[in-house]
């Protein structure tokens, strides 16, 4: 098993002092001493403001966020921020609720995806462009500025952190029945043979399930979606991000090797965090959706957990990999209050420019920083391992129009080919679907 390292340590015991603590109801005690500068808050108008929080690494665990909201409401005791904890099963359904009940969130957490290419482009976002404009934010990686930014140069999200999402096997499972032999263990990669080769050795040693296509819904969706466009060098949209291409014969021909392989099952009634459980407990010895923060919250959470976890990358058959990174910021709904907005933008400059705070977010996070921090994981093996996979990052393509379309359609695609339906025909009516939400 993974040896708890320095970072799981004060996750760990994060968690124990703050487990009975809400978003915002911590006490003082529990963070270190803020000197920010604040006004007499009598002289203020007290704003409450709400917080949808997805389970981001481990911030959605409430593990390491009261602190750091204890340590804001010192300095900003004008502002209550109250958090609303969302899962990714059902917290875009449950938000859509929220907003046709007229009860929107004053601030969100998420990344570009939902941020930039859902409610940014229907009009619901605040233009949070000034707070690009600081000496901190000129330090945010280019990849990650690109990445935040609309094509008429708006900016509904300020990110605070980002990952590699990868895929991770069961070490012990590969060398006990030869599979071993098929990892490339410095690079943590392999070609799309040696991956078939793997299944096929797993699957011969008694193992009928290897690893899960999970398509009961979006959840989990980048792992199959990075599976099949790394297997024989698809993609997912144009390099324009302005149009999807599903149906390419590299797509095609990847999942007729997923559908026609021993030990790969399609599951329908599943998504991502049902293999990843499967796969912490050891039923499975494979799964395609996993990131270090998996890894953290599996071995913090499953003390059972008995066996090595290796991350890997995904197959490919060229060489390149490219894995899809995650992006995380805060973003702010327009909800006509101009006093809410300008208060969000005040909580997000004290976490963001501040390096004590930031650190502090991140470090909450279990992810990277999204512009140079020094020293934030030194001697930290875990990080330093998963850290590895950065290299392999591809293009963000997730801010595509019509994005929460075109993933309905895709795991939709699965299931059919998952059923039997003719692969290139499923292809196609899922590229379909998504061109013509993207198109308006």
């Amino acid at each position: 098993m993974k040896r708890i390292t320095s970072l799981l340590l004060v996750l760990w015991i994060l968690t124990c002092l703050l487990a009975a603590c809400g978003g915002g109801g911590v006490s003082a005690a529990s963070a270190p001493p803020d000197t920010s500068p604040s006004q007499d808050p009598a002289q203020q108008e007290e704003i409450d403001l709400s917080l949808w929080l997805f389970p981001v690494g481990g911030l959605g665990s409430n593990s390491g966020l009261p602190s750091i909201l204890s340590s804001f409401h010192r300095a900003h005791p004008e502002i209550h921020i109250s958090i609303h904890s969302a899962s990714y099963d059902t917290g875009d359904a449950e938000l859509e609720e929220a907003i046709a009940g007229g009860e929107t969130p004053d601030m969100i957490f998420e990344g570009p995806e939902r941020l930039t290419a859902n409610y940014g482009a229907r009009g619901m976002m605040a233009d949070l462009s000034d707070l690009w404009e600081t000496d901190t934010a000129q330090q945010i990686y280019d990849s990650v500025a690109v990445a935040s930014r609309t094509n008429d140069g708006k900016h509904y999200i300020y990110p605070v952190c980002m990952t590699t999402h990868c895929m991770a096997i069961n070490r012990d499972e590969f060398e006990a029945t030869g599979a071993w032999q098929y990892v490339d263990e410095a690079t943590h990669t392999w070609s799309t043979d040696d991956f078939t080769n793997a299944v096929k050795a797993l699957y011969a040693s008694g193992i009928n399930t290897v690893a899960e296509v999970y398509c009961g819904g979006q959840g989990g969706d980048q792992g199959t979606r990075a599976l099949i466009n790394n297997l024989y060098s698809g993609s997912f949209t144009t390099p324009d991000h302005l149009q999807y291409n599903f149906s390419s014969p590299e797509n095609a021909k990847a999942l007729q090797l997923l559908y026609d392989l021993d030990g790969i099952v399609f599951t329908p009634d599943r998504v991502g965090s049902d293999s990843i459980n499967s796969f912490a407990s050891g039923a499975i010895p494979m799964t395609f959706c996993w990131n270090v923060a998996n890894e953290v919250s599996q071995v913090i959470n499953n003390p059972n957990l008995d066996f090595d976890i290796f991350p890997m990358a995904f197959p490919t058959d060229n060489g390149q990999v490219d894995l899809q990174g995650g992006i995380w910021g805060f973003g702010v709904f327009d909800n006509g209050d101009a006093a809410k907005i300008e208060a969000a933008k005040t909580f997000i400059r004290f976490l963001t420019e501040d390096n004590n705070q930031y650190t502090q977010l991140v470090l909450a996070s279990t992810f990277w920083p999204v512009r140079d921090v020094a020293n934030i994981y030194e001697n930290d093996e875990l990080m330093t391992e998963y850290f590895t996979l950065r290299q392999y990052l591809g293009d963000y393509y997730q801010v595509a129009p019509g994005w929460a379309n075109a993933r309905a359609a895709w795991w939709q695609m699965l299931q059919k080919v998952g059923s039997g339906e003719d692969i290139p025909t499923a292809l196609q009516a899922c590229e379909d679907a998504a061109n013509q939400a993207a198109a308006g």
